[in-house]
């Protein structure tokens, strides 16, 4: 257990089936001077020898210890997850957060390692972490580490896998690079292959005053983006590439969710928007297009990347979400329609060249959109990635984050 005032590299897991993997990861970090705490998540009952029992963490669900053990595995697991949750929010002295197990370990402890902030260390060592961990991991920086074997005792496999696990746990908090003095606000922006030009651009316009985070558009991008809205460590957002959206209504493999700029809404943070890469949804492989749309325009990007082009119909559903959130947004925004063209795909002579389905998205959020004081539509005769359009989105971002009455300034 650390001293007063310490900070402890916390291990957490079920101590009831894990109870050796567990103390020997505590050991191994324990050795290098790291101070540990050690957490039991088990939901079968029963003595602990960890250094915060079961019942303490069960406590922090908001029905209580009644909540938790119910006897019935599969509620008890999802009900200890969420006690576990909000219980290393009261922590003022975890340093770093390291699990290790199956299936069902790794869906008890990675929630809480996503409650954390970006930048706590956090490592999960998981049976499932070869396959798809955008579930555990979402939008938060977790480490997943593939146990190889079960984490099933200590074997040649396992006691390399977990001291590996736990040296590089200790040595996060060891030798944690100090924050760089914040000197400059932070903005996000949105970027896609076929949008880099524009926001390239921007970010050049921009980076002298603010410090540009640039964010990948699929699906955990987004994501990613709004989780740190939601912390305050984003003070504005120029969303050039709204592409996420296009995956979610139609049914692509990119979608940041029903959730998408809920963030934007919730901070009221300055807002510039466009509908970068919404001429396209994204699916893997050819062979993994629904049947349904293999008699769309389709392109191969890379052999894991197959782009459909939106149709009318879709465009008009895209932006109707669109305005829906726009006029939920109170605080100072700016969505701005590249009337040329929504990707470097949608111009003249390239395959997603379609001005029919561009209009039907410009009518239908127009159509729908709710002007005021503060949120403003303005069409441009650009293609997204001409000079003039990025131009007009840094005027646009300069006019809501620096001169629009009634709005507080970006603080660095």
């Amino acid at each position: 257990m650390p001293a007063p005032g310490e900070r402890a590299a916390y291990v957490a897991g079920t101590f009831d089936t894990k109870r050796t993997e567990l103390l020997f990861l505590r050991d191994c970090i324990a050795r290098l001077g790291v101070p540990t705490v050690t957490v039991d998540l088990s939901t079968a009952g029963g003595p602990s020898p960890a250094d915060v029992s079961p019942a303490e963490v069960a406590r922090h669900h908001p029905g209580g210890e009644a909540a938790v053990f119910t006897g019935d595995r599969g509620p008890a697991v999802e009900a200890m997850a969420l006690a576990f949750e909000r219980f290393v929010l009261t922590r003022g002295d975890l340093a770093g957060l390291l699990s290790a197990g199956g299936s069902g370990a790794t869906a008890l402890a990675t929630p809480a390692m996503r409650s954390l902030p970006v930048g706590v260390p956090k490592l999960m060592v998981s049976t499932v972490a070869s396959g798809d961990v955008r579930p555990y991991v979402g939008p938060s920086d977790i480490c997943m580490m593939y146990s190889v074997a079960d984490v099933s005792g200590i074997n040649r496999i396992t006691e390399r896998i977990l001291g590996n696990a736990a040296h590089a746990l200790a040595g996060m908090i060891l030798h944690a690079r100090p924050a760089t003095p914040v000197k400059k606000p932070a903005v996000g922006l949105t970027m896609f292959g076929v949008t880099t030009p524009c926001v390239q651009t921007v970010t050049r316009a921009l980076r002298d005053a603010y410090d540009c985070l640039v964010f990948h558009a699929t699906g955990t991008g987004g994501q990613s983006m709004e989780k740190l809205v939601d912390s305050g460590l984003l003070g504005a957002v120029v969303d050039v590439t709204t592409t996420e959206i296009a995956d979610e209504i139609v049914g692509g493999v990119f979608s940041a969710g029903a959730g998408r700029l809920d963030a934007i809404v919730r901070r009221r943070v300055p807002y510039v928007g466009s509908c970068g890469a919404l001429d396209m949804v994204n699916f893997h492989a050819p062979e993994s297009v629904p049947a349904r749309f293999r008699t769309r325009t389709l392109y191969r990007h890379n052999s894991n990347v197959t782009l459909m082009r939106t149709s009318p119909e879709e465009c008009a559903a895209i932006g109707a979400f669109i305005a829906g959130k726009l006029n939920q947004m109170e605080g100072p925004v700016r969505f701005l329609l590249p009337e040329g063209g929504l990707s470097a795909m949608d111009v003249p002579g390239e395959p997603f060249h379609d001005p029919v389905a561009d209009a039907a998205l410009f009518s239908s959020i127009a159509r729908a959109f709710r002007p005021s004081p503060g949120r403003m539509l303005l069409r441009l005769p650009f293609a997204i990635n001409e000079p003039m359009f990025s131009r007009a989105l840094v005027d646009a971002f300069r006019e809501v984050a620096e001169h629009h009455p009634g709005s507080a300034p970006l603080q660095a």
